[in-house]
């Protein structure tokens, strides 16, 4: 059984029409004009144990509603959801006490403490029995490389160590659901490198489902085999990474290196060259060739040039999801 389950479900916002200009601002005090929008059109989907989904979309896609209904903090319009058996919108507290949200742009520990009292706090809300208390903590503090940044006033740390104490507090209580909402957004490479690295070895030892929103494709790219990508409001494509590359990307890239010292008259030309010209010098070519004429295109080459060495790459999942949603069309997909 999926511990995440959801069933057309979807979410309706009435809003005030904004009007241009003083007199249309004056007329909207005493006449305002609604305007119906559709944050999540009835979107369906199971997650089970020990998965992480990347939720991907443009802004105003619906991402962060759509997990705000799962997590409890939004009642849907419409449909039905059940995470660990339970109706989120329903709070129980045996349902709280084993879910678990943190959102990049939204502080939850107290700024004028430091984090080793936040923790305390958190341990006697969530009523953590003392030994599982610091066991967890010394497993996250060692798995995130926090030392003495525990007693430092969460004010006083970077933004990079706020998001390590964020994850802690988040993961105190041993979840065993997370959602993790733009969880890197603003840190530094580095940062976003730990995170991504800590998440994947906390997911190998304790196999919560996980739903994580990002608009860093390295995060969707190292920590998701599946994907949601949601576009207007729906769930316009669920399958994993792979698919979406087999399905949107009809090209791949391939790059020969040529032998050093060769003739420049045995080098080849754009016109000579099989795909794509993406890049030629005398030292390299660059090539976009169709995904089930890479073998072919690559023995071209190494009869046809001194070649030293090639290498086949996938396009950037990146771009490809950018072209899906420039497209604004999206082919089914199976899972």
């Amino acid at each position: 059984m999926a511990i995440i389950h959801a069933e057309k479900l979807s979410r309706t916002f009435t809003v005030h029409e904004k009007q241009p200009g003083f007199l249309a601002s004056v007329r909207s005090l005493i006449y305002r004009k609604k305007i119906i929008k559709q944050a999540v059109i009835e979107a369906s989907f199971d997650i089970d144990e020990g998965e992480i989904v990347g939720l991907v979309g443009a802004n105003g896609a619906g991402k962060t509603t759509l997990v705000k209904m799962l997590a409890g903090i939004v009642h849907p319009t419409a449909g039905t959801a059940e995470v660990l058996g339970h109706q989120p919108w329903k709070r129980s507290n045996e349902l709280r006490r084993r879910i678990a949200l943190i959102m990049g742009q939204k502080a939850s520990l107290w700024w004028d403490l430091p984090a080793a009292d936040c923790f305390l706090l958190l341990k006697e809300i969530y009523q953590i029995e003392d030994s599982d208390y610091s066991q967890r903590l010394d497993y996250l503090c060692q798995a995130l490389g926090i030392g003495d940044e525990l007693h430092v006033q969460i004010r006083r740390l970077s933004l990079g160590e706020r998001m390590k104490m964020e994850l802690i507090s988040t993961l105190l209580h041993a979840p065993k659901v997370v959602f993790l909402d733009e969880p890197t957004i603003g840190l530094d490479l580095t940062a976003q490198r730990a995170i991504r690295e800590f998440l994947l070895q906390y997911r190998e030892d304790h196999k919560p489902a996980m739903i994580l929103t990002s608009h860093y494709m390295d995060d969707i790219e190292e920590l998701c085999e599946r994907i949601l990508l949601m576009q207007k409001g729906r769930i316009v494509f669920d399958g994993a990474l792979e698919q979406v590359m087999e399905t949107y990307s009809p090209n791949k890239i391939l790059t020969a290196h040529f032998q050093s010292g060769v003739d420049p008259e045995r080098l080849p030309t754009a016109e000579t060259l099989p795909g794509q010209v993406l890049a030629l010098d005398a030292d390299h070519v660059r090539l976009q060739v169709p995904r089930d004429g890479v073998t072919s295109s690559a023995q071209q080459l190494l009869v046809s040039f001194p070649i030293a060495d090639i290498t086949i790459e996938e396009v950037e999942i990146g771009s490809v999801i950018e072209q899906i949603f420039r497209d604004g069309h999206v082919k089914d997909a199976d899972r």
